[in-house]
């Protein structure tokens, strides 16, 4: 089977703007960015999506989790807040199956999205 873009990226194969990087997590620019800033934060393990993480991905989840809201707090968002969007299979526009976390700040959201 070969590697998603993002297992490409974690492996430093394919260049990117990285943010933050640990030995569960990297953080990166999205090439495609929605918002001012639009970063993504993928756990290194290859998990395809949400629905795919088993109870063993709960510290790693867990870790994504409080990473993304440190990494925004480091891109200048923590005051004016943010929003972190997961997309779980092709009808959420998901587009590639290796779970990932979108940060997006610098703008006003509105609601519903989508």
């Amino acid at each position: 089977m070969s590697k998603t873009l993002f297992e490409k990226i974690i492996a430093h194969e394919i260049p990117a703007a990285i943010v933050y990087e640990d030995d569960l997590v990297l953080a990166f620019c999205d090439l495609k960015p929605q918002a001012p800033t639009h970063v993504l934060i993928v756990p290194k393990k290859p998990i395809p999506r949400i629905a795919d993480a088993k109870p063993e991905d709960h510290p790693v989840l867990g870790h994504l989790l409080l990473k993304a809201a440190e990494v925004a707090a480091r891109l200048g968002l923590k005051d004016t807040g943010y929003r972190l969007v997961f997309n779980n299979g092709p009808d959420s526009g998901e587009a590639v199956p290796h779970l990932h976390c979108h940060i997006l700040g610098g703008r006003a959201m509105t609601w519903p999205p989508g």
